[in-house]
């Protein structure tokens, strides 16, 4: 029986599609979540971090008084332990050794340098501060363009140059750009950020003396690879390390790597076989943890004279902070960075140069988006000056340029093999949502409180779900392959799921549940999901890259397969009919007039075996199995995404009038998380265009460690967003699920500002180019344009 079939009979509607409300949500709401902050173990000690307060300097002495020696730890203290090393074979990848505590020199302000433990976080803070450390400062690198000129005294001194990696794509350009009518060129930048999730790094780590092992609870997304991590740089068995991974408070790549916390925090537990734990304050978070986000791009589009684009070229140069992050590395940036930038557009011309440089400034860690966000804001900024450029409606242009349906599937000039969907609908869509005829005649008329009106749109894909080949090309440490889930009956006909990927807000153990509920017919009230234990779940690489839905859910799928035959085998025995004609649906397993309810087919085989039948299936009514999709380069989401704002000249103050998403996800398995991911990605995507911003001064100090210096959107600057979606199923995957997680992050920045820079367009300003979109910036734009004799009209 196929999906089809089971829908037409389940009751309930709780499978795929249903719109059904978050089960993870009643604890949460209730304030019953167990996250690492809300544990007590007896002789548990806190640890607070001395902290670096230069960015690039050599360590000279450690001044640690007698009497709190025994409370402190130094590098030189810490045998067993290793420098975090992320291994990468992408060619040029020069590779850091980012030692647990700072050994030699420090690299960035905030670096660890020393730690001490106490009863509590208070007092471990008083220990620390009685350390004092003998530093000789070095040139500072707090830019990319000084660390690409340093000759000497180079972030790590074993390197030839400052550059972790450089990319580079060249495919018929020469020959296309030659054949171009018009050129257009924007220097475009996407400046740094933190990721703020609302909680920061969280480890507790004690020894368990029954089984003989380590055991980490870390709020990581990725718990199965940071026991692997931890293993091979405490030189344990890995079978010696269990990671459990509680309720986890946001993460957004934040937590899919190694963290050195997480290394001392691991190393205090095997050292002295007693509890400790460390929590990340929100100053140390915006001061030392990993930022994300900063690319300078230099673009070049090479059209006819509609617009139609024949080639692009791109200098792409990356600051990557200053290690590279373990297992990803930060080569996964430039490699997102050169493969993405062509986006949803059909042109066949293409060369880029990608590199990332070391500076001193802390490491690089994915983020929602990775690289996607600005390759979008890069392209779709030069997609309306292009259009600019030839006299049209940006729009017009986009829809020209889009790959077409009849074109899918569609392997684009970056080797993206595009698995299908509708990219001009979509936009045509969100411009029929938006109004655009109605907002343009709104332009027309003007604004009886003077600000000015502008629209903006932009069309992006998200590669999701992607696996082994991709990754694998891109050289990183580890690869992702076959997740696991293994599913089994209770007794009393209730379900449980154990799968390696672990959320940190995505829904899944309601998503899961549906997906089972769809195959099985379990309400799901009656499933539970068990995930973020590496000592009670099967493998996985973890929950990044919009890959849990589609790989862990398509294992949950397909075991759930594997064992319907079974249950139908003994429901037809115990109903006296053909196993063949066995419905399953609401819990009970039908067929014709007669029904039984799971709950009798669970107590056939744990409890009473004398009613099964003589043939049954001795692999019980458990399964455990792997997936992976067949093409595993990834199934291609897209979305489409209009916004009008207006704009107060006099404050340089925008206001988001409306914001609509198109988006494609495949098929959907719960409407109402998809609509909260997205809604939650918008919201980050605004902050990345108008508010975040974390500065450096020229000697690599941070210029905010609180929530007063770097700015966030909050309920009043987020509007209503209205969403509509597409289902196209891929090909590729079960059901024809694609991830979605990243997608509402990826293109507010660059619809927001060619919505800003569209209603500045009659003042003749000057293109805003540079995130976030501040008054301050706007204002300059704008006495730029009073200062111009004859400001440029618009066409």
């Amino acid at each position: 029986m196929d999906l089809s079939e089971n829908a037409k009979i389940k009751a309930g509607g709780q499978g795929i599609g249903a719109r059904v409300p978050r089960k993870e949500d009643a604890r949460h709401l209730a304030g019953k979540g167990n996250f690492v902050g809300d544990m007590a173990m007896p002789g548990l000690c806190e640890v607070a971090f001395l902290r670096s307060p230069l960015a690039h300097a050599r360590i000279q002495a450690v001044h640690v008084p007698s009497e709190i020696a025994e409370m402190v730890i130094l590098r030189q203290d810490m045998a067993g332990a290793k420098d975090i090393v992320a291994a990468s074979t992408l060619p040029t990848y020069q590779e850091s050794a980012q030692p647990p505590l700072a050994s030699g020199k420090v690299r960035f302000v905030g670096e660890p340098v020393a730690l001490a433990f106490a009863p509590t976080r208070a007092q471990a803070e008083d220990l620390v501060e009685r350390v004092e450390v003998d530093y000789d400062e070095l040139p500072v690198y707090a830019n990319v363009w000084s660390a690409l000129d340093a000759q000497e005294h180079l972030v790590h001194e074993s390197w030839h140059d400052n550059r972790f990696v450089t990319l580079k794509a060249d495919k018929d350009f020469d020959t296309l750009a030659a054949q171009a009518e018009v050129k257009v060129t924007r220097k475009i930048e996407l400046s740094r950020q933190c990721m703020v999730p609302m909680e920061g790094k969280a480890v507790l780590a004690y020894w368990d003396f029954q089984v003989d092992q380590l055991v980490v609870v870390s709020a990581t997304q990725v718990p199965h690879l940071i026991r692997t991590g931890l293993a091979q740089f405490l030189d344990l068995p890995e079978e010696r390390v269990r990671v459990i991974s509680p309720d986890v408070g946001g993460a957004f790549g934040y937590k899919c790597v190694l963290q050195q916390e997480e290394l001392c925090i691991a190393w205090l537990a095997m050292t002295y076989r007693r509890p400790f734990r460390y929590l990340e304050d929100r100053r140390e978070h915006l001061i030392a943890g990993a930022n994300s986000r900063q690319h300078h791009y230099e673009v070049t589009a090479y059209a006819d004279r509609r617009g139609r684009l024949l080639a692009l070229d791109a200098v792409i140069t990356i600051d990557g902070g200053a290690y590279s992050v373990w297992p990803f590395t930060v080569g996964l940036e430039p490699g997102q960075a050169v493969g993405n930038l062509p986006g949803p557009y059909d042109f066949r011309g293409y060369r880029c140069e990608t590199r990332c440089v070391v500076t001193n400034k802390p490491g690089f860690v994915p983020y929602r988006g990775v690289a996607r966000t600005g390759v979008c804001f890069a392209l779709e900024l030069l997609m309306d000056a292009l259009a600019r450029e030839v006299g049209r409606e940006p729009s017009q242009v986009r829809l020209e340029n889009l790959v077409k349906p009849e074109q899918m599937p569609y392997v684009n000039v970056a080797n993206k093999h595009m698995d299908g969907g509708d990219y001009p609908a979509s936009l045509r869509r969100a411009m029929e949502m938006i109004g655009f005829e109605a907002v343009r005649e709104r332009q027309r008329r003007g604004e009886p409180d003077g600000r000015l009106i502008g629209i903006g749109t932009a069309t992006y894909t998200e590669q999701s779900a992607h696996g082994t080949s991709v990754f694998a090309a891109w050289g990183t440490a580890v690869i992702p392959g076959y997740d696991q889930a293994m599913i089994r009956l209770t007794p009393d006909g209730g379900l449980e799921i154990r799968v390696g990927v672990h959320s940190h807000g995505q829904g899944m153990e309601t998503s899961f549940a549906q997906i089972a509920n769809e195959i099985i017919g379990v309400p799901i009230e009656r499933v539970r999901l068990l995930h973020g234990d590496t000592g009670q779940t099967p493998y996985s690489s973890g929950t990044y890259a919009s890959r849990s839905l589609v790989m862990s859910g398509g294992a949950v799928a397909i075991a759930c397969k594997q064992l319907l035959p079974r249950l139908r085998h003994i429901a037809g025995h115990l109903m006296g009919e053909d196993p063949a004609v066995v419905a399953l649906a609401d819990g009970h397993a039908h067929a014709g007039q007669k029904s039984v309810p799971l709950a009798d087919i669970g107590n056939a085989w744990y409890v009473n075996p004398q009613r099964l039948p003589a043939d049954v299936d001795r692999a019980g009514l458990e399964v455990s199995t792997g997936y992976k999709p067949k093409v595993d380069t990834g199934a291609f989401t897209y979305a489409s995404h209009a916004a009008v704002v207006a704009v107060d000249t006099e404050t340089g103050v925008v206001e988001i009038l409306d914001y609509v998403v198109v988006e494609d996800c495949g098929v959907i398995v719960n409407p109402m998380i998809v609509e909260g991911q997205t809604i939650g990605g918008v919201a980050q995507g605004i902050g990345t265009a108008l508010y975040e911003e974390m500065q450096y001064d020229e000697q690599g100090q941070p210029l905010a460690s609180t929530l007063a210096d770097y700015m966030l959107p909050g309920a009043t600057e987020v509007p209503a967003i209205r969403i509509d979606h597409f289902e196209t199923p891929s090909p590729h995957t079960e059901f024809g699920a694609k991830g979605m997680g990243e997608g509402g992050a990826i293109a507010p920045p660059a619809v927001l500002f060619n919505a800003v820079n569209d209603a500045l367009r009659p003042l003749g300003a000057p293109e805003l180019l540079m995130t976030p979109l501040t008054p301050r910036r706007l204002l300059t734009a704008l006495a730029e344009a009073r200062n111009t004799a004859t400001p440029e009209a618009a066409r």
